[in-house]
């Protein structure tokens, strides 16, 4: 699938995706499967895993910043008790890959050519 990606599509109504959706898009599917993979770990199989990811985009004194990334989960998981719940999903959130990126060091190196 190809996605049009257009600055309007930030803040308008406008046909298409930005980066901040597909950022969204992928900590909640990745959050999801590390929680799933936990959850495999301890012996649990869910019957459901429904995860959204909300991210906040504000200006600051740079231009824009992604400044926050908010996970719903919505689970049902048989003979799971809250507090084992909790612990595997926060762990889950810890450390799936997005998660980590998210407040990894970026480095850049460019090359005018």
């Amino acid at each position: 699938m190809v996605t049009e990606l257009v600055f309007d599509t930030r803040f308008e109504n406008e046909k298409g995706t930005n980066p901040e959706e597909l950022i969204a898009a992928a900590h909640a599917g990745c959050f999801t499967m590390a929680f799933a993979l936990r959850l495999q770990d301890a012996g649990y199989t869910p019957t459901q895993l429904n995860t959204e990811a909300a991210v906040t985009l504000e200006r600051d004194t740079e231009g824009f910043r992604i400044s926050r990334s908010a996970l719903t989960l919505r689970a049902s998981v048989p003979n799971l008790d809250q507090d084992t719940f909790d612990r595997l999903a926060q762990h889950a959130e810890q450390n799936c890959p997005v998660s980590r990126v998210l407040r990894a060091e970026i480095t850049l190196d460019a090359k005018l050519v």
